[in-house]
């Protein structure tokens, strides 16, 4: 019964020590980080949609109401349903809005690294062989040139 314990105890011991030291490294911190300011841009786009881009497009299409409250009043025997297609297409334009703004940054990030990376290219010294990978080249190049016979 001991040796069962101390196996579970090992294991448990285990499983902390490892959440321990990945909780420890910088990828949770990165990911929490992410996190934060994801939901923080993410109320920053919904309120671009909510507040500018949606009643814009309610005054182009000439709707007095704002485009999140269309909805459409269906009824089906006793049931009412409502359907709100005002709040989706809401919530399709603040897809696009990120997403557009996701890729924006994306290549932003992407040409940049190019750039660094071509550069970090030209500063770093052109390879040099070794001497003695130099000489059985050479040697190489003496014997296919020497006439045969």
């Amino acid at each position: 019964m001991a040796k069962i314990q101390r196996k579970i105890s090992d294991k448990a011991f285990g499983f902390w020590s490892e959440f321990k030291n990945f909780a420890i490294k910088g990828n949770a911190f990165d990911l929490a980080i992410a996190v934060v300011i994801g939901n923080a841009f993410s109320a920053i786009v919904n309120s671009l949609v909510a507040d500018i881009i949606t009643p814009l497009l309610g005054f182009v299409t000439g709707s007095t109401t704002d485009i999140k409250k269309l909805s459409i009043d269906l009824a089906v025997g006793e049931n009412q349903i409502l359907l709100n297609y005002g709040a989706f297409i809401q919530t399709i334009v603040n897809f696009f809005v990120i997403a557009l703004s996701i890729f924006m940054v994306f290549k932003l990030i992407s040409v940049a690294r190019q750039r660094l990376f071509v550069q970090g290219e030209a500063a770093v010294p052109a390879h040099t062989k070794p001497a003695q990978e130099l000489l059985l080249e050479e040697i190489r190049d003496l014997l296919k040139s020497r006439p045969k016979g």
